[in-house]
């Protein structure tokens, strides 16, 4: 048995053992913990065929795993590859062919349709085929080079040699996989975020939000509060666009993910905030906060905008969650809204793409609510290779 049989084998055997209750690139690390006779080269091997399993794996449904494993991989792959030449060498002559074309080749009835079944709930301003090609490339890492040090970052960046692309002032593009921490220091000179997440507060760069981040009378500082705040990768982006001038509050659910954050700030030069933990779908819990200029709710969600990098997700979806996501976001919103100080900015987001995460919860902020929506896009990753986002900016009436 030639080495690539084997790690289809392994592949298999992964897939076999993992059942979706953790992020399958955890699993799969630990899975190397416990099997050590892998190599760097084979585990590297072994892990991209295997998310290129879940990839595809719903387009494949009369196939078995292993048929589901080779299939995507020549699906996958634009080039001819060792692995295709020493298993399947006909078709690794062919390799080179568009998707569509190569889909017809394995099976003459397979559709693009077949890779995200969840079209009927999918927002009608998503480019249907472009986001379902998405899920056939891995997306790419992306940083945010923090401004105060922009200069020295960007030629740090050129003196590692790393291939890379600036986007634009302070995105920086690089290969999916690259080791960042070789040549910079995370959240001091860059945050790892992708490049719809830094676009998400581009609002606040217009006159439009100008009246709202003006220093205030009172203390010179606008009052923000990042209510589902995570690791804090979007505080230190609002931190960054004011310059500092704000007085920031974070807070989550989860204790062990805001220790996370401390940590985050602490290298990102971030000192004074506040935080507390809360259920914000609890109304009694969203008590611990005061009123703000500005609230950020990165709502929970079913993340279906981030799939083509946690493809596993997609494998294991069910519908019903999307009602369930509805409904715990309309809780969230109806909780906060009464801390957003009169003119001030709620920033709602999702990184999602159905309909009733997004447009529909900003259908009901609109009937509800007196709150004047003042922008409201979706930010498509498949036009990026990079993860597709939902942002709407809404401002609380006198």
């Amino acid at each position: 048995m030639s080495r690539f049989h084997s790690y289809i084998n392994t592949s298999e055997k992964i897939i076999d053992l993992y059942k979706g209750d953790v992020p399958f690139s955890i699993f799969i690390k630990s899975y190397f913990a416990s099997n050590k006779k892998f190599g760097s080269k084979d585990r590297k091997q072994i892990s991209e065929l295997s998310f290129i399993y879940f990839r595809l794996s719903g387009a494949l449904d009369k196939y078995s795993v292993k048929e589901k494993i080779l299939t995507a991989f020549f699906l996958y792959n634009s080039a001819p590859t060792n692995l295709m030449e020493a298993i399947k060498p006909a078709w690794n002559t062919l390799i080179s062919l568009s998707i569509t074309e190569k889909m017809k080749l394995v099976h003459p009835n397979m559709q693009l349709a077949d890779i995200f079944p969840f079209k009927e709930v999918l927002s009608s301003s998503v480019d249907f085929e472009k986001f379902c090609l998405s899920f056939i490339a891995q997306p790419q890492l992306f940083v945010r080079v923090r401004p105060v040090l922009h200069e020295s970052t960007i030629n740090k960046i050129k003196q590692s040699l790393q291939p890379f692309s600036l986007l634009d002032n302070n995105c920086i593009q690089l290969p999916s996989g690259t080791n960042i921490e070789t040549f910079l220091l995370p959240d001091k000179e860059v945050v790892i975020q992708d490049y719809n997440s830094q676009k998400v507060l581009d609002f606040l760069k217009t006159d439009l939000s100008k009246p709202v981040i003006e220093q205030k009378k009172d203390s010179g500082y606008t009052a923000v509060w990042d209510c589902c705040a995570a690791s804090g990768g979007k505080s230190i982006l609002l931190y960054d666009i004011l310059n500092g001038k704000c007085n920031l509050t974070v807070s989550d659910i989860r204790p062990s993910i805001l220790s996370n954050l401390h940590q985050r700030f602490k290298r990102a030069g971030i000192n004074k905030y506040q935080y507390f933990t809360s259920d914000i779908t609890n109304e009694m819990e969203v008590s611990k906060a005061t009123n703000y200029d500005i609230i950020i709710c990165d709502a929970p969600c079913t993340g279906s905008g981030t799939w083509s990098r946690t493809p596993e997700q997609l494998h294991f979806f069910n519908e019903s969650s999307i009602e369930i996501y509805n409904t715990k976001q309309k809780k969230i919103v109806q909780n906060i809204l009464p801390h957003l100080k009169p003119n001030g900015l709620l920033f709602y987001i999702t990184c999602s793409v159905f309909e009733k995460e997004n447009d529909a919860i900003v259908n009901f902020i609109k009937s509800t609510f007196n709150l004047q929506v003042l922008q409201q896009q979706y930010l498509y990753g498949y036009e990026k290779n990079a993860d597709s986002m939902f942002v709407a900016v809404c401002r609380k009436q006198q």
